[in-house]
């Protein structure tokens, strides 16, 4: 890492507000930013995944399209939301096909299965939906800790820069002992 995780943590001390952002810590953590944003992308959709997840969420209840987009991101644990633009042009393909109708009520379209979609959509069922292969898997576990450890260091930051000395030296502590805890996690077997 760079020399700005050995300076003073907190910035300097006479820097007063507005007067930008306080170096170190900010610095820390802004560099621990971008270090999990380059290295964590859930990996690409392979072709035909939409298509199939639109109908496995469409065999359960009727949809608009952004209910559609919410329930295929909740399903996958927010690793994957497929985008309008995927989305929108595959119910059509859907609906051209006569797997689907589209029924206007209330300025919006609610998508449900026909006949045909409810046969095509069971033919699917030995097969797992896309947001459970491994690799979505894979990119879930590799998300979780990189946003919850930048999530941590927001929160030192925000002590740091509006925390009493004691405030300071108490977050100290607990980051001290999680460090601890994590290093013993790896200890187990």
């Amino acid at each position: 890492m760079s020399d700005s995780f050995t300076g003073d943590w907190f910035g300097a001390q006479s820097r007063g507000q507005g007067q930008g952002r306080p170096g170190g810590l900010w610095e820390a953590m802004d560099q621990l930013r971008d270090m999990f944003e380059q290295r964590v992308m859930p990996p690409r959709m392979a072709r035909g995944d939409v298509r199939h997840a639109v109908l496995t969420v469409l065999a359960d209840r009727p949809m608009h399209g952004y209910q559609i987009i919410s329930e295929i991101e909740e399903r996958s644990g927010g690793t994957w939301k497929p985008s309008p633009g995927s989305v929108y042009p595959t119910l059509q393909l859907l609906a051209d096909e006569g797997l689907i109708t589209a029924e206007e009520s209330g300025g919006k379209k609610t998508y449900s299965l026909t006949e045909a979609g409810r046969a095509e959509a069971g033919a699917s069922e030995g097969r797992s939906a896309p947001w459970e292969s491994a690799s979505r898997r894979d990119a879930a576990r590799s998300t979780v800790l990189p946003k919850a450890g930048a999530k941590l260091a927001q929160a030192a930051a925000q002590v740091a820069t509006s925390g009493s000395p004691e405030q300071v030296q108490a977050a100290v502590d607990v980051l001290d002992e999680a460090r601890r805890k994590l290093y013993s996690i790896l200890a187990q077997d």
